[in-house]
């Protein structure tokens, strides 16, 4: 009976992480599409590598401060009517996680 539960939690969390996968960009960027992410990709993908910007994470004011620091030293242009559209998209897709382990899993009743 145990083997079946295993087996059903496997296939189950196979499924999910196809369902991630299927919402990055098919363009090897690993962005998430999503409202704002042509205006990521447009913008942030000309000066860098767009996995610079999935491997960071910062809420809202983190990412605005992130761009004025670019701006100020880097040498980005401004943003224009494209910054609000690109701090939502950040700070959705790449806001803050809690680390450490996942939720723990619930008891099925029979088992317990």
């Amino acid at each position: 009976m145990k083997r079946i539960v295993w087996l059903t939690a496997f296939i189950l969390c196979s499924g999910m992480s196809l369902s991630v996968q299927s919402q990055t960009g098919d363009d090897g960027s690993g962005l998430v599409v999503d409202q704002g992410y042509e205006a990521v990709h447009d913008h942030c993908g000309v000066c860098h590598s767009l996995r610079l910007v999935t491997q960071n994470r910062a809420d809202r004011d983190g990412w605005a401060q992130m761009i004025q620091w670019m701006q100020e030293t880097q040498g980005l242009w401004p943003l224009g009517k494209d910054e609000p559209v690109i701090l939502d998209y950040l700070a959705k897709n790449y806001g803050p996680v809690k680390s450490g382990r996942r939720k723990p899993l619930p008891l099925l009743e029979h088992l317990q």
